[in-house]
């Protein structure tokens, strides 16, 4: 008896499905009185308004390729693309330059080295140091990132006592002296750490600072700008030693 009732659901439940998908697609028209004809009265408009979300769907899609293909095929944006392209590779070419000239890193140099590294780049920041003084170690450990951070300056520094004519030249009295040089000329110096807080625990944005305000580093930003504010005669003033360490 069951395997009847069964069979007979099974049935009625296949000529609904063919009833209601024959009246979809207007097959065939349902008489009155027939006891399933309420079952699927309301199936046509579900169908369609999953139809037309469906094709609203696609038709976004549509839009959404024909969008990207005319941004494609657009000639100013094809144009600012070349641009960024040859811009990226001009920066690149102009790091490679700079990098076999030094620049990346903070560097020992010699007496005899002095006049070539100072003369063979725009911007150079140079640190006359005592290997035995407290404070020219400190100076040292600010200027470390800062030339990793500044690529387009050129950080060194010279040992004092090996190096007595550039010392003597440039008047150097006090250690530590930062000398920036634009252009092979001297035009400012940092001596001691005065400008700097005075302190020996000074922070490295101190340092940053004073070397912004003078344009011997630029920003990352304005690195492609030309920074020309003319050299300055060097200081003639005579200091007294502040570090005998």
């Amino acid at each position: 008896m069951y395997n009847v009732q069964i069979e007979t659901t099974v049935t009625r439940w296949n000529n609904y499905s063919t009833l209601c998908s024959n009246r979809v697609l207007g097959n065939v028209d349902i008489q009155p009185g027939e006891n399933h004809v309420h079952m699927c009265t309301d199936l046509p408009s579900v169908m369609e308004q999953e139809l037309l979300a469906q094709q609203a769907k696609t038709s976004t899609h549509v839009n959404d390729d024909l969008d990207l293909d005319e941004l494609m095929d657009d000639p100013e944006l094809e144009r600012l693309h070349a641009e960024r392209i040859a811009a990226l590779k001009k920066e690149a070419e102009k790091r490679q330059v700079l990098a076999r000239k030094g620049h990346g890193e903070f560097r020992e140099v010699t007496e005899g080295d002095f006049l070539g590294e100072v003369t063979g780049t725009e911007r150079v920041v140079c640190h006359f140091f005592h290997k035995e003084f407290i404070r020219c170690k400190i100076m040292d450990k600010h200027l470390q990132p800062l030339a990793l951070t500044y690529f387009d300056t050129k950080f060194i520094k010279v040992d004092a006592e090996n190096c007595p004519f550039f010392v003597t030249k440039l008047g150097i009295k006090v250690l530590p002296c930062v000398i920036l040089f634009r252009d092979g000329v001297a035009c400012d110096r940092i001596v001691g750490f005065e400008e700097l807080g005075g302190k020996d625990d000074f922070p490295k944005a101190a340092l940053e600072a004073r070397l912004l305000r003078s344009g011997l580093i630029v920003k990352k930003q304005k690195a492609e700008q030309d920074v020309d504010e003319g050299p300055r005669n060097v200081r003639s003033t005579t200091y007294d030693d502040s570090d005998s360490d």
